[in-house]
């Protein structure tokens, strides 16, 4: 993308360019004057920030309708933030689907695409469908590959910083593989991959249920369901990135694994069977006595989980997402069990952003990435004039 002003400018025009920059992006095509008066900087000083941001793309001048023009005379310039000066995508990367979704700077999403994968296709077939994807999002939406700036990953699996899966059940032959890296090779950009409950979290945080909360935890209730938490308005993800696999507490001793406490035979389910696991569910809200007592096993199991969490971390909300969002009165006994064990029990409540939180938490992920090169400044030193 370039530097904001060229060269090697100086640490104080590198922060007014970060002041003149976030003024734009806030700001209705506002004048040299509205940015004057916005930022606190001088005229003369804006003048040559703006000069700067020209040159590197990502100003351009607002023209009026010619009515404007004509009932006011000339006008005095407005200008905007370019937001088509890059792209942004959004992937995730489930058992049964890959989906994308792609965005300018600002965030906004121009286009979405997704394709149906098997549950037991390799790494290889799984990624080839997530270039298809992609592939397919950017001829529709007309924006060249060269101009990604960031990709976000959301991906099942315990994720290394450096993109790579360190464990990955969920997935055939996603334990060790280096997600990040195989996409960097694929997309030439900044490539950051995810868990999948942590980026549903950010995208709650961002676009969801948890806008006005800064310590959430989301839950993504699958098979083995996982959790993302935002701690102060920051994703915690642990020491290795471990942190919300909730999923695994059966194997302190508790009861049995979800294969068969949902299974209405005695014999486990095949985690991979999403296919079997909703034929229960199916069961159970037709009368199915068996399945419903499977279902109720599931749902007991669930709410422990994430009461061992709440307990931990005291979250102000708890959002649910993923197969929980299809349950009849999930929230209900989530509750009285919260309310059980908690001293001050979280609000509870069911995702916004359904199956699109994970894709929309990985756009924010790379959102982020490029918000930090543009108003990155060294120091604490504030804007001046």
């Amino acid at each position: 993308m370039g530097r904001l002003t060229g060269g090697d400018p100086s640490l104080l025009r590198r922060i007014n360019s970060a002041v003149v920059l976030h003024a734009l992006r806030g700001a209705d095509a506002p004048t040299l004057t509205d940015l004057t008066r916005i930022t606190g900087l001088s005229r003369p000083t804006v003048e040559g920030v703006m000069e700067g941001l020209f040159e590197a793309g990502l100003v351009v001048e607002s023209v009026p309708d010619g009515g404007q023009a004509r009932r006011q005379g000339r006008p005095a310039r407005r200008f905007r933030f370019r937001a088509e000066a890059g792209h942004l995508l959004g992937i995730e990367i489930g058992p049964h689907r890959v989906s994308a979704l792609l965005s300018g700077l600002d965030g906004r999403i121009i286009g979405a695409g997704a394709r149906e994968v098997s549950e037991t296709a390799g790494a290889d077939d799984r990624l080839d469908k997530v270039r298809a994807v992609v592939a397919d999002l950017l001829r529709r939406t007309g924006v060249a590959r060269s101009s990604l700036r960031a990709v976000g990953v959301g991906s099942p699996g315990i994720v290394e910083a450096d993109g790579t899966v360190r464990l990955g059940t969920a997935l055939p032959g996603w334990t060790g593989l280096a997600l990040g890296e195989r996409l960097r090779r694929s997309f030439r950009c900044p490539v950051l991959v995810e868990n999948d409950a942590n980026a549903a979290a950010v995208a709650e945080h961002w676009k969801g249920a948890a806008t006005e909360s800064d310590d959430i935890v989301f839950v993504l209730a699958g098979l083995s369901p996982g959790a993302g938490s935002l701690i102060g308005g920051r994703l915690h993800r642990g020491f290795g990135g471990a942190a919300g696999e909730i999923g695994a507490l059966h194997l302190l001793g508790r009861e049995a694994t979800p294969e068969r406490l949902l299974s209405t035979t005695g014999t486990p389910l095949d985690p991979l069977d999403e296919p079997a696991v909703a034929d229960v569910f199916t069961k159970a809200r037709q009368g199915d006595v068996r399945a419903q007592a499977a279902v109720e096993r599931f749902v007991q199991r669930l709410v422990h989980d994430v009461a061992a969490l709440v307990l931990a971390l005291d979250p102000e909300l708890v959002v649910v997402g993923g197969w929980a969002t299809e349950l009849d009165d999930v929230l209900d006994p989530l509750r009285s069990e919260l309310a059980r064990y908690c001293l001050r029990p979280p609000r509870v409540t069911l995702s916004l952003l359904g199956e699109a939180a994970v894709a929309t938490g990985a756009l924010r992920l790379a959102l982020d990435h490029v918000e930090e090169q543009l108003f990155a400044v060294e120091g604490t030193v504030t804007a001046r004039r």
